[in-house]
């Protein structure tokens, strides 16, 4: 039950931009910029970095829409998003990506655990100081998503149709786009 009355009927961080518009569009257009905008990084793998950051935290709502728009733009799908996840997705993910999936990991910990060392292993495997510094930020913004999500104690639905329906979306038309109107959708 969520902390506060979210009228509009919309599960997780889409019922609290609902209940506050205005707030909405500024984080809507953060999640564009990183996770959809120009970059060397594949939006799915940046999206498989919000995924990684929402299940260490182990924010259910966030863990599953990003797992489902990860997994609509990666060619691996959802195995490779629950191996990644799990922590055995081996060779399947480039070192490169692993090297920054330990950055995000080191920044939910707390941004003082991102050493000089877990940033040299990355650039050691090719990412640029701008991967890196999306990384960081990506990884920031989904602790600062998941403990929004999870501090109103937002509804998560459990039917994954309704997650894979908004990563449809989202991968179509970008965050920001609104939902169908039925109840239970995710995104």
């Amino acid at each position: 039950m969520p902390h506060i009355p979210i009228d509009s009927g919309e599960p997780g961080i889409r019922g609290l931009f609902a209940f506050r518009p205005e707030t909405a569009g500024p984080l809507n257009a953060l999640a564009e910029t990183l996770l959809r905008g120009d970059n060397t990084l594949t939006r799915g793998e940046r999206e498989l970095i919000a995924t990684y950051v929402s299940n260490l935290n182990e924010c259910r709502f966030c863990t599953a829409s990003h797992a489902a728009f990860a997994a609509a733009q990666l060619p691996g799908g959802m195995d490779l998003v629950d191996r990644v996840r799990a922590g055995t997705a081996g060779t399947e993910i480039s070192p490169k990506l692993t090297a920054l999936l330990a950055i995000a990991a080191a920044v939910q910990r707390s941004g003082r655990e991102v050493t000089g060392d877990l940033v040299a292993a990355a650039r050691a495997e090719g990412a640029t100081d701008q991967e890196i510094h999306d990384t960081v930020l990506i990884a920031a913004a989904f602790c600062m998503f998941n403990r929004y999500v999870d501090g109103l104690a937002t509804h998560a639905p459990d039917d994954p149709a309704g997650y894979a329906a908004a990563a449809e979306r989202v991968v179509r038309y970008g965050y920001g786009h609104p939902a169908p109107q039925q109840a239970g959708h995710a995104g």
